[in-house]
């Protein structure tokens, strides 16, 4: 299958583009930033700063991905609609994604602007597809390798992990066009430490190659992530070097998507992969010409 533009919302990603997805977390015990845009008004501040620094896109979540208290649907909108709708009006061409399993709250997201329903929870609310195409919006098609919402791993097992991944991901997709998504505004997620040990991670981006060649785009989220931490043994402050290690691999390999903390070294990274390329030119070309 042929490589694509991606559309979402007013942006329109050619095949060789790659689009920075700027993380916004609006809960009180993100396992990275601990909290420090759960204020709206912080979240605002770091929205702007995001888009300044590079970011195409911005992923507003309002329920930790991992173990923790319960969040409810109700809460869930109350952390993350009035974000919504104040990023819409700041900044109308910025491609905004909410990262929710549940299809009532992407549906009042969506009805407030937002454009990408990233679920990464592998349709585990098989209404998300209705949502996504009666929106227009796209729609992320994730593998958690059969977990539910906000399980973590416990000896998960492939005979192999990349074959697992690309059969839940595609049929996904495949799902998703058949509710009625756009061709164009469906991505697929390997899910690195979603369902998965390190091991299976550093082979999902070794292999990522094998995702991009399905034809369907590739997003990539491995921002500060435990296979990080792990194979280097680091904490979450000090994974950022591995995080972009992992980053310039799988851009080189064809990933078009990328979900990041940290969004100014992520796109230099990627600005970088693309020049080496050939696809994007120095911002400056003045040695040797003295």
């Amino acid at each position: 299958m042929d490589r694509q533009p991606l559309r979402l919302g007013a942006r329109k990603f050619g095949p060789n583009d790659f689009a920075l997805m700027a993380i916004i977390n609006r809960t009180p015990d993100s396992f990275y930033d601990s909290g420090a845009t759960y204020d709206l008004d912080d979240a605002l501040l770091r929205l702007d700063d995001a888009v300044a620094e590079g970011a195409d896109i911005i992923d507003v979540g309002g329920v930790k991905a991992g173990n923790g208290p319960v969040v409810g649907a109700d809460e869930e909108l109350r952390r993350t609609a009035d974000f919504v709708s104040e990023a819409r009006a700041r900044h109308p061409h910025l491609v905004i994604s909410i990262d929710t399993w549940r299809a009532g709250v992407a549906d009042k997201l969506c009805s407030l602007g937002a454009d990408l329903i990233n679920d990464t929870w592998a349709g585990h609310d098989p209404e998300l597809p209705a949502v996504a195409a009666s929106h227009g919006a796209g729609l992320v098609c994730s593998h958690s390798g059969g977990l539910g919402p906000r399980t973590d791993p416990h000896r998960p097992a492939y005979d192999d992990v990349v074959a697992d991944v690309m059969e839940t991901v595609t049929g996904l997709a495949d799902k998703a066009m058949a509710a009625g998504v756009r061709r164009d505004g469906i991505l697929i997620d390997p899910t690195h430490d979603f369902g998965k040990n390190t091991r299976h991670s550093l082979e999902l981006t070794r292999r990522l190659g094998e995702l991009v060649d399905t034809g369907w785009p590739v997003l990539v989220a491995l921002s500060n992530k435990d296979f990080v931490g792990e194979t280097l043994d680091l904490d979450k402050d000090h994974r950022l070097p591995g995080t972009l290690a992992a980053t310039a691999v799988s851009a080189w390999l064809g990933a078009r998507v990328f979900r990041a903390h940290n969004v100014a070294e992520t796109r230099q990274a990627l600005d970088m992969v693309a020049s080496i390329r050939g696809d994007r030119p120095p911002a400056v070309a003045r040695r040797g010409l003295a």
